[in-house]
C-alpha cells in the first residue's frame, strides 16, 4: 500500500470542465488507486483557461501549502493546450504563449517541482475543430487547432525525454479514438463529457509513468 499526496496542476481539462459528474480525471485516477488499496490524497489545482504563464504565477504556493515534506508527495503537470490556442481579444491577436516560451516556463516549473517529489507531465488533448472557437468570455475567443496542439505536444515530449521526466502523449493516444471524438462532440469540442474523462483516466492509470508512483 502506497500513501501519497498528489497535486494536479493545470487548466480546465485538469479541472474537469464538461464533466457532468464534476470528477474530472484527477479524482477518477485517485479513486482507481484507492480501489487498488492505496491511500491517495488528490489536490486538483486546475484553473479554466490557464496558460503556462498563468500557472507559473500560482502553482508553487498552491503546491507547497498542500504537499508537505513530511509526506510522500508528487506533482502531475497537465498544461499546454491553452498555450497553443490563438487568442483574439482587445489585447492580443495571436498565439497565447509561443512554443519556445511555453517549453521554457514548463520545464522550469518541472525542475522546481522535483524538490517536492516525483514529477509527471501529461500532454494536451485533441479537439473538434469545427466546434471552435471557444468564446464564452465577452470580447475574447480562443481558437484551438489540432495541428498546433500536435506541434506543442511533440515538442513537450522531446523536452520531457531530455529532462528524464515521464510524459504521456495524450494527443497521439486520442486523435483517432472514436470514443474521445464522441465525448467531445457531446460537450463543447474542447472539454470532454464524463465518458471522455473515463477514457483519459484509464490511459493515465495504465501509463508507466503513473504506475511508477504505486507499483514497486
Amino acid at each position: 500500500m502506497v500513501e501519497i499526496r498528489i497535486g494536479f496542476i493545470g487548466d480546465s481539462i485538469t479541472h474537469g470542465t464538461g464533466d457532468e459528474t464534476l470528477l474530472g480525471w484527477p479524482y477518477r485516477v485517485g479513486q482507481t488507486e484507492v480501489g487498488r488499496g492505496h491511500d491517495v490524497t488528490v489536490y486538483n489545482l486546475g484553473i479554466r483557461a490557464d496558460t503556462s504563464e498563468l500557472v507559473e504565477e500560482r502553482w508553487e504556493a498552491e503546491c507547497r501549502a498542500r504537499l508537505k515534506p513530511a509526506f510522500n508527495c508528487a506533482t502531475v503537470f497537465a498544461i499546454g493546450i491553452n498555450d497553443s490556442a490563438y487568442e483574439k481579444s482587445a489585447t492580443l491577436d495571436g498565439r497565447r504563449v509561443g512554443l519556445e516560451r511555453s517549453i521554457r516556463i514548463i520545464s522550469d516549473m518541472l525542475t522546481t517541482a522535483g524538490d517536492i517529489g516525483p514529477v509527471l507531465w501529461v500532454g494536451p488533448t485533441p479537439v473538434i475543430e469545427e466546434m471552435m472557437p471557444i468564446d464564452r468570455i465577452p470580447g475574447v475567443s480562443y481558437d484551438f487547432r489540432n495541428e498546433a496542439i500536435e506541434v506543442y505536444s511533440r515538442a513537450y515530449n522531446e523536452k520531457a525525454r531530455e529532462m528524464d521526466i515521464p510524459y504521456l502523449d495524450l494527443y497521439a493516444a486520442l486523435k483517432d479514438d472514436a470514443g474521445w471524438d464522441k465525448a467531445l462532440r457531446d460537450s463543447d469540442g474542447l472539454h470532454p463529457n464524463a465518458a471522455g474523462y473515463d477514457i483519459m483516466s484509464d490511459l493515465i492509470c495504465d501509463w508507466s509513468g503513473w504506475r511508477g508512483l504505486f507499483d514497486e
